[in-house]
């Protein structure tokens, strides 16, 4: 895609954008932050409000505190009791929708409180492929999408970040930890909390850049990128990984031999689909 094309995008989202004061849903990975400097080029005013909760690990949120400060952007985190809500935490196969439609509606209360005309955030055009349940309850509740409007896709957003020198312009993708948990188990504190320590001392032992803890009931499968799941296996990291996971209250550790890949979560809907089909 030439750069011409790519202009023409970033032409759309700015006219968007163009004049208004402007409240971005701000995680710190790239789309959010992105979002946040094109704003910024164009808007009135621009607010970055990161919504925390128990399901957010606390490195994520100190990372949105860093990026902002690089942004140079006003910024508030807001902390919300994701497990106040019941259908949240019963983990329905759309459990993505309930969490959405309570942060469009956080989200809603302060840009009103705080006199914003739009709320934005960094849905793109390469989400639009897999299991997204939350994209509906944002459309909904009349959160936008500029990337989505504008067609601009997760591999032109790297690119342009890139070029605005954004530091998180290579930052993997990330997911909140009920994502590590099978849809119909409940989702509890221990549980997230006892996943979020599982991926922490993971990635502090050997130092990889994607780390999921998937929690099947007693057993932690451990997926890592694809390109470091050499880094797993030695005799003292698997015995260190090993006991830690017990510690941490599992009875079994296992590692996933095909790596991370997003939506693993989701497999199990795609055989239920192909299932149904073939009856």
């Amino acid at each position: 895609m030439g750069n011409h094309e790519i202009q023409s995008k970033i032409d759309g989202i700015y006219n968007i954008l163009r004049g208004k004061s402007v409240l971005v849903a701000f995680s710190g990975g790239v789309d959010s932050s992105l979002m946040v400097s094109l704003a910024k080029d164009v808007a009135k005013k621009v607010l970055a409000i990161t919504i925390n909760s128990q399901i957010i690990p606390p490195e994520e949120v100190e990372r949105a505190k860093r990026v902002a400060r690089e942004l140079g952007v006003d910024h508030t985190v807001i902390w919300v009791d994701r497990l106040r809500n019941p259908r949240f935490v019963a983990n329905p196969s759309n459990r993505c929708y309930y969490c959405k439609k309570e942060l469009s509606r956080d989200l809603k209360k302060i840009a009103e409180e705080k006199g914003y005309e739009l709320i934005v955030e960094g849905t793109n055009a390469s989400d639009t492929a897999g299991h997204r349940p939350g994209v509906l309850a944002l459309k909904e509740e009349g959160i936008l999408s500029p990337y989505l409007i504008a067609g601009i896709t997760k591999e032109e957003i790297r690119l342009i970040a890139r070029e605005r020198g954004l530091s998180v312009y290579n930052q993997p993708s990330m997911a909140c930890l009920s994502s590590r948990i099978p849809y119909g188990e409940i989702i509890t504190e221990e549980k997230v909390h006892r996943i979020a320590e599982a991926e922490r001392f993971i990635k502090q032992l050997i130092g990889v850049k994607i780390i999921r803890v998937r929690s099947h009931g007693d057993i932690a499968r451990i997926e890592v990128g694809k390109d470091e799941r050499e880094k797993l296996f030695s005799t003292e990291i698997l015995d260190k990984i090993a006991e830690k996971i017990k510690e941490l209250g599992f009875k079994y550790c296992a590692i996933d031999i095909e790596g991370y890949r997003t939506g693993a979560m989701d497999e199990v809907l795609k055989e239920k689909i192909t299932l149904k089909t073939s009856e």
